[in-house]
């Protein structure tokens, strides 16, 4: 017996298994398919199971929307090291805008950034 449910509204996952090893196994079956569907799976913070009803284990898997606001500091501190000419970075909201007159600055601000590991899946989207 396994259940999954899916909280849109508070932005959760929650399984529940009969012991830890389906547990283990159900998350990694979730995985598959969420990479299969080109989700990131680093913006799902994984706990450990606690213990439900009935001899079951739940685990509430929060589903990270955005870059939380340390990533985005260190983000912007990092463009900042690298000394990129002409590129401006800020934090607006949940996301980092990154600026620059020239298209060829802003490509190699994006390719720094994936070089680097920031513990959050970064999405690039309307860039000139």
């Amino acid at each position: 017996k396994a259940d999954i449910v899916l909280n849109a509204t508070e932005k959760t996952l929650t399984l529940v298994a009969d012991d830890e090893f389906k547990m283990n196994a159900l998350w990694e079956i979730i995985q598959t398919r969420l990479v299969r569907r080109s989700v990131p799976v680093k913006n799902f913070k994984v706990p450990e199971s606690e213990p439900a009803a009935g001899g079951t284990v739940r685990r509430v898997i929060p589903i990270q929307e955005g870059i939380p606001i340390e990533a985005a500091r260190e983000i912007v501190k990092y463009i900042k090291d690298q000394k990129l000419k002409r590129v401006q970075a800020a934090i607006q909201g949940d996301q980092v805008r990154v600026s620059s007159p020239s298209k060829d600055d802003l490509q190699e601000a994006m390719r720094t950034l994936r070089e680097h590991d920031f513990g959050v899946a970064l999405h690039f989207g309307n860039y000139r």
